[in-house]
């Protein structure tokens, strides 16, 4: 009866959560991280066995951990790739409030576990490296204050966003973590790049960076000793770049056979920041090729995917998003091969460390979240709504 006076009420038909999300999201980029991770571990088998032997510990002890923290990871990428655009943003204001504020404690709690760089916090069982997860909140949150400036009557996005990249920057610098503090600076360069910054006003900015990389290197004894390494033209064998360089030589082509490597065996970082020493030694360039390729995969499909996009946050985030994986893990590999100097910095998803392939699978879950496919519009209809 109330049919008949009223009149039925439309009933929205929407499809399942899954199989929309399976429909809209890059499985290229996603089956290549897969391939990352199935390659991280298959390499820590190899190279984590002899740093647990040399500490008492079960041989596969590294292996089980980052199997877990990448577990962890992976979940955490496929959660928040379901995510939509203005869910991505919700999250990574909060989870950057969080990390930007355990990074301002590092210098009154933090660690630097014998290395010079207090960058953790040690938890006994485990430990967090705050810059880690700093990276995508920030990447993201300047990506909207730069797509609201662009607004009418809009914020100063980025002279905001620049006063928080010069924060941090700082912060960085007394752990001292220049390599992150670059790597900050770059994806802040990038989404401010493709926001439409002035060539003149890049330019200003990289001579600054450049005057505050010489005032470093004379300040800082720390990176002038990784500078002065770098630029010597012997390398020292005895030294991890000297054991990597001379795994890659060994390698060649197709490498010397799976177990076979004796890299795993000199290099204490072999797991974590020379891991791609230890593929090209035992794999040989075929392998590292493959990796590049991978890595290669996620960044460009990722850029063409968002070529396509309207949403100027959409496409400012996405594009942070992506460059700061694809140069992270470019630095890591030219940092083993003697193309930069060292910057104790992992190769995404490949390299054993719980902070960085879980943040790394947050930084590629918002990455899949903002570049599956989604109805735009028509551009007339988004050029009419600017003109009103």
């Amino acid at each position: 009866m109330t049919e008949m006076v009223y009149g039925s009420m439309p009933v929205r038909v929407t499809e399942p959560v899954l199989p929309r999300w399976w429909r809209t999201i890059d499985k290229w980029s996603l089956t290549a991280v897969l391939v990352l991770f199935g390659i991280g571990i298959l390499l820590g088998l190899a190279a984590s066995v002899p740093l647990a032997t040399r500490n008492g510990l079960d041989p596969f002890y590294y292996v089980q951990r980052q199997a877990f923290f990448g577990a962890l990871a992976i979940a955490a990428m496929l959660g928040t790739s379901m995510l939509t655009p203005d869910m991505v943003r919700r999250l990574a204001v909060v989870g950057f409030v969080g990390a930007f504020f355990a990074l301002a404690m590092l210098p009154v709690f933090g660690t630097d576990f014998g290395k010079g760089a207090v960058r953790w916090f040690s938890f006994g069982f485990a430990s967090v490296q705050p810059s880690e997860f700093l990276k995508p909140g920030f990447i993201v949150l300047s990506a909207w204050l730069m797509a609201a400036a662009q607004e009418v009557n809009g914020p100063p996005g980025k002279s905001i966003s620049f006063g928080i990249t010069c924060i941090i920057v700082g912060f960085l610098a007394m752990q001292p973590d220049f390599g992150q503090a670059m790597l900050v600076l770059f994806g802040w360069g990038v989404v401010y790049f493709v926001a439409g910054a002035p060539f003149l006003l890049i330019t200003v900015i990289i001579s600054i960076t450049g005057v505050a990389g010489f005032v470093a290197y004379g300040s800082s004894e720390h990176l002038a000793r990784r500078i002065d390494g770098f630029l010597s033209p012997e390398v020292d064998p005895r030294s991890q770049l000297g054991y990597a360089t001379n795994a890659i030589q060994e390698g060649g082509f197709f490498g010397v056979g799976v177990g076979e490597g004796q890299v795993k065996w000199t290099l204490p970082d072999a797991h974590t920041d020379f891991i791609i020493a230890v593929a090209a030694e035992e794999y040989g360039l075929i392998l590292v090729l493959c990796i590049i390729a991978l890595y290669g995969c996620v960044v460009v499909r990722s850029m063409f995917r968002l070529m396509k996009e309207r949403d100027p946050f959409v496409r400012l985030a996405g594009a942070g998003l992506a460059c700061i994986f694809g140069v992270q893990a470019m630095i890591n590999m030219g940092v083993a091969v003697r193309l930069l100097p060292a910057k104790g910095m992992t190769l995404p998803f490949v390299s054993y460390g719980g902070s960085s392939v879980i943040a790394a699978g947050i930084t590629v879950g918002m990455l899949l979240a903002l570049t599956r496919t989604r109805p735009q519009g028509q551009m007339g209809d988004i050029l009419f709504r600017r003109g009103r």
